[in-house]
């Protein structure tokens, strides 16, 4: 990556898991407003279901999750009883028995819930929903908190695919993050899982965390590669103490800044490259995975769990702080955990804020998604499918200029490219058509 590029990249841009993004989100998306977009989804196209669970036994001090650390299980065990009854409401609106193609859980540490507990919970989406035949059931774990009875519950339940949250392997970076995580322990859970037959595994690593070197984070990266899971995930490290003060624990190392984390992006992106197929801008996947072959075809979608097969228009979630997309729009529930129960309780959705989805904003997500997935975009043919002349893109092309003057990305005539060896700003070049960033844009994460 060249030097120059870094007075591009010291910036915070959004991950553009959604558009409009979740600063712009408002009160005046009610319960009684999703309710009416729920009453409206088109059951002939199957949907997703998020679950989130928002508890883990330990912190960990990089963590950005909506979570709570617990030492007992009652609340688990309640959480688990409030999920039900969430999931009971949400069916009740939609306009008939819907069809799940992707179903997410999420956290926190999904693993928390007692196998009991997780084969409840899914007991209830089954008589809720029906699962397409190809449904993707995943399920994000901590190595540290999977035993023989978890897996064979997620098995008997027809999860597919999990998620480890590895982070970085090096001993001295796990002690300073407070996640002591051997890589014996992430082995071993790998093998637990693909011997009751769940095959696919995904790791997500971070670069940006306390004494991370390009040689710590190569090992890293070549640990990863020898335990060949099938997807693997880089993502920046996002430092947002205002937000989440744990992470002040962290202020007491030197973090490393865009300069430093550009090289370790670019060093353990330099290792990773030579075992999988790069997807998008941080994701990577053997060539016979589904991600690659979407990627190849086009079909690569994103969403909040990041980049996907799953090509669903609407997106349900049950738990605090889940987000349901719809075609009206977005609609996130409450995010503490007391709240979301009262309402819960009370049989209300527990939505706090949203927003609605204009055709601008319509027109902006389709060109922002292309531009995170398959970096490069045909403005003139997003502009036709949404019946607006191109023209309205000009100011956009004029204000990446000096993105173009460094390499960044390239325009011919209405098509953007980003050059495959500037991925890394495919953010910065996607803020570009973003019509709202100014408003929120402290609130983001650096784009590098």
């Amino acid at each position: 990556m060249r030097s120059s590029w870094l007075l591009q990249l010291d910036a915070r841009v959004p991950r553009y898991t959604s558009y409009p993004t979740a600063p712009h989100f408002h009160p005046g998306v009610t319960p009684a407003t999703l309710e009416t977009w729920l009453g409206q989804t088109d059951l002939a196209r199957p949907l997703s279901l998020y679950v989130h669970i928002p508890f883990c036994r330990r912190l960990c001090w990089y963590c950005g999750c909506n979570t709570t650390i617990v030492k007992t299980d009652r609340p688990v065990q309640d959480h688990a009883r409030l999920l039900m009854a969430e999931i009971d409401l949400v069916a009740d609106r939609l306009p008939g028995r819907a069809r799940l193609g992707s179903l997410h859980f999420g956290g926190g540490s999904p693993d928390i819930l007692s196998a009991t507990d997780f084969a409840r919970i899914m007991g209830r989406i089954a008589h809720r929903f029906d699962l397409t035949a190809d449904a993707e059931v995943a399920i994000e774990l901590d190595p540290r908190g999977l035993d023989e009875a978890r897996a064979r519950a997620y098995a008997g339940w027809g999860v597919n695919r999990a998620s480890f949250g590895v982070q970085d392997f090096d001993p001295g970076v796990q002690r300073a993050i407070n996640r002591i995580q051997p890589l014996a322990t992430v082995a071993a859970a790998m093998d637990r899982l693909r011997r009751v037959g769940i095959a696919g595994i995904n790791f997500d690593l971070l670069y940006g965390l306390p004494r991370q070197t390009p040689a710590t984070i190569a090992a890293t990266a070549e640990a990863t590669a020898s335990l060949a899971p099938d997807r693997v995930a880089l993502f920046g490290y996002a430092h947002v103490p205002w937000m989440k003060k744990h992470q002040k624990a962290l202020e007491r190392f030197v973090l490393p800044d865009a300069a430093a984390r550009a090289r370790l992006a670019a060093t353990a992106r330099e290792v990773l490259e030579h075992h999988y197929l790069p997807i998008g801008i941080d994701h990577f996947a053997g060539g016979g995975d589904s991600l690659a072959r979407a990627a190849a075809e086009g079909r690569l979608a994103r969403n909040f769990q990041g980049y996907t097969t799953d090509a669903a228009e609407t997106l349900l979630a049950v738990g605090p702080s889940g987000i349901a997309a719809t075609r009206g729009g977005y609609a996130q529930n409450l995010t503490e955990l007391a709240p979301w129960a009262e309402a819960v309780t009370a049989g209300r959705l527990p939505v706090a804020r949203g927003i609605a989805l204009r055709p601008e904003d319509r027109l902006r997500r389709a060109v922002i998604e292309r531009l995170m997935c398959d970096l490069a975009v045909d403005l003139e043919a997003v502009a036709a499918a949404h019946g607006v002349a191109p023209t309205v893109f000009l100011p956009d092309l004029d204000a990446l200029a000096p993105l173009a003057a460094e390499g960044m990305v390239r325009t011919e005539g209405w098509r953007v490219e980003v050059p495959p060896e500037a991925r890394i700003a495919a953010r910065s070049v996607a803020a570009r058509f973003d019509a709202y960033l100014g408003a929120g844009q402290a609130r983001h994460a650096m784009a590098v």
